[in-house]
């Protein structure tokens, strides 16, 4: 499922002679997929590997191609086209479009509009290892990136000529979440240090068995890339999930709350902003089983102990951090009167309550349905996919570092 987080949004996509060109396809339909609106510019090399008629038909709008062609309505075609536009993506970025970006060369159609649009500008390079690698193109790419460009670094791997390494375009679901991350990026965490749990413990009693929860970390991984879109510094720790985490965090991998709970503790003293997303795992087991355990051992598990409580540990040393714990519920009547006792026991400044069980769980879904409650308020987030619902979250955090609300 996608999210419609798009929706509203004008984006005008470039696409320049590359074979990857083919893969800038499921790049339009994933945007319109998300809700968002579609032109395409391509250079002339881009046709040389995809028919303009193949993104006029994805993108349900004109092609552009040709600087001086009779324009579609009585205006200067680029500039109005450039004016329409929320944000401008090259994606692929060839060496040489991004060489004419970076020295204000304006010979084409693509590059007159790089050059005449104000607004956001985000890169996906694409290209030969070599090239990528070649000091012109890292000084370029230095240049963008000071000019305002956003850049999303290719990726290692095969190439179309049979050798490995940087230079691969990435896949087409990632590209997308750069160009959605990009239309709602701003600075309002710059200068903060934000810290999230993400994801459930394992706590193991022999090599091959465990105690945890069905949690799938993507709530946490969506407020990691909701807290870096809004400038922050995020560090994401994450027990054992299957997700890749977002581009530009530090990521902290961990088993246990034990390693979980020393790794926060590690990076408290930088901290500003603490989210505890993760599921941690009530209990662990007294002893551990060198070897697996057999079924009719009259005790397979043994003894548990409670596992660490991490948030109300780091809840008694606040100081002025701001804190955001999670409530996982399945009585939805004692729900908010539960969330709001776990408010005053672990210090936080808000809990995000979300529902576990039945046909809505939060667990292994992409949608989540969150109560915000503070001391004074509570506020329902309406249900959407996570990534809508963890800009929500982080909204209401900016508005509560400014005062807005507590």
């Amino acid at each position: 499922m996608e999210p419609r987080d798009l929706e509203g949004k004008n984006v005008l996509l470039g696409v320049t002679g590359c074979i990857a060109a083919y893969k800038a396809l499921e790049v339009v339909s994933r945007l319109r997929k998300r809700g968002g609106s579609v032109s395409v510019a391509m250079t002339e090399s881009a046709t040389r590997f995809v028919a303009p008629l193949s993104f006029r038909t994805i993108s349900d709008s004109p092609v552009y191609l040709d600087m001086f062609a009779e324009p579609n309505r009585w205006n200067v075609e680029h500039i109005a086209l450039a004016e329409w536009a929320d944000l401008m993506v090259v994606a692929p970025a060839t060496g040489n479009i991004m060489a004419k970006a970076a020295n204000g060369i304006a010979d084409d159609y693509l590059s007159t509009l790089l050059l005449a649009f104000p607004g956001p500008k985000l890169l996906a390079p694409a290209m030969n290892t070599h090239m990528w690698q070649n000091p012109a193109t890292r000084r370029n790419t230095r240049q963008l990136i000071e000019d305002g460009y956003g850049i999303v670094e290719p990726e290692v791997g095969r190439l179309a000529s049979g050798a490995v390494g940087p230079g691969r375009f990435p896949d087409p679901a990632t590209v997308v979440d750069e160009i959605s991350s990009f239309a709602h990026s701003d600075d309002t965490l710059a200068g903060t240090t934000v810290l999230i749990t993400a994801g459930p413990t394992r706590e193991y009693f022999d090599p091959v068995r465990f105690l945890s929860n069905p949690s799938t970390g993507k709530m946490g991984y969506a407020l990691a890339r909701a807290v870096r879109e809004r400038g922050a510094r995020t560090i994401l720790v994450s027990g054992p999930v299957e997700l890749t985490p977002p581009r530009g965090v530090e990521f902290i991998p961990v088993v246990s709350a034990e390693e979980m709970r020393r790794v926060c503790l590690d990076h408290w003293c930088e901290v500003d902003i603490l989210m505890m997303s993760a599921a941690v795992a009530d209990a662990r087991p007294v002893h551990y089983m060198q070897d697996k355990g057999k079924k009719d051992a009259d005790a397979l598990l043994g003894d548990v102990i409670p596992t660490p409580d991490i948030l109300r540990e780091l809840g008694a040393q606040k100081g002025d951090r701001l804190i955001v714990g999670f409530a996982a519920e399945t009585d939805r009547e004692a729900a908010a009167e539960n969330a709001r006792k776990k408010l005053r026991a672990k210090g936080a400044d808000l809990i995000a309550l979300n529902f576990v069980g039945g046909d809505e769980s939060a667990f292994g879904s992409e949608e989540n349905r969150i109560v915000l409650i503070s001391q004074s308020s509570e506020e329902e987030l309406p249900r959407a996919h996570k990534i809508q619902v963890a800009r929500a979250l982080v909204n209401r955090v900016v508005r509560t570092l400014r005062g807005a609300e507590s």
